[in-house]
């Protein structure tokens, strides 16, 4: 009898000093995202949220990686799946993509029409999910922070994030939207009407505030991802 109870403690303990197999999150995008992991002239938000796992003592749970290319498109994003994000086996990807498909068709005329922004962006979804891995959808947040609706761009920013709002309930997937949370914020907190320097230092890329909001967002999303 002992030596059975003997060989149980051993096996309970043996369980307990296995170490904890962490979830490995890539979150998969443009310059901001590219941003999101380096500490030059501000605190990137992946790195804060690096921060904020060590301070809720969660990072051993959690392995978070940055894929961000500058300049890139939601096809871009497509091209670069496969070598970028599959071959890495994540358990979750991040998408935060389209502010450059509306941009640079008003600054370069290189963005991305409406259709093939959503057949790109449902076909780097679905290759995800063919190898179970689970989804995020992030929503562009801005091109200017005027707060009255009178950025050049807002009109189709909301296009666009409406539909990653669809294909997120389409393929019933949780959904960061930050061009709610930024519109919101910034009508509150912007009361000059300025075009930058609230969460951006350029009206697009994120200032320290700006990328602790975007920690902040996608924490809150990714957490409860079950």
């Amino acid at each position: 009898m002992k030596r059975i109870l003997s060989l149980i403690l051993f096996v309970i303990l043996g369980f307990a000093f296995i170490s904890q197999k962490k979830t490995k999150v890539i979150f998969f995008g443009d310059s901001i995202t590219e941003l999101g992991v380096k500490k030059d002239r501000y605190v990137g938000y992946i790195l804060k949220m690096d921060s904020m796992l060590k301070a809720e003592k969660k990072d051993d749970q959690y392995e978070l990686t940055g894929s961000g290319i500058s300049a890139n498109k939601v096809y871009d994003l497509y091209l670069r799946l496969e070598d970028d994000v599959l071959s890495k086996n994540p358990d979750v990807v991040v998408i935060y993509v389209g502010v450059n498909d509306v941009w640079h068709k008003t600054l370069l005329g290189t963005g991305t029409d409406a259709d093939k922004f959503e057949k790109f962006y449902q076909a780097i979804i679905k290759k995800l999910k063919d190898k179970n891995i689970k989804v995020i959808l992030c929503t562009p947040a801005v091109v200017g922070e005027k707060s009255d609706m009178s950025n050049p761009l807002d009109g189709d920013l909301n296009r666009y994030s409406n539909i990653i709002r669809d294909l997120a309930k389409k393929n019933e997937l949780p959904l960061v939207d930050l061009r709610k949370k930024f519109l919101d914020y910034l009508k509150d907190n912007n009361p000059e009407n300025k075009e930058k320097d609230i969460l951006t230092y350029d009206r697009v890329h994120m200032n320290n505030k700006g990328n602790q909001f975007l920690a902040d967002a996608m924490w809150k999303v990714l957490k409860d991802l079950k």
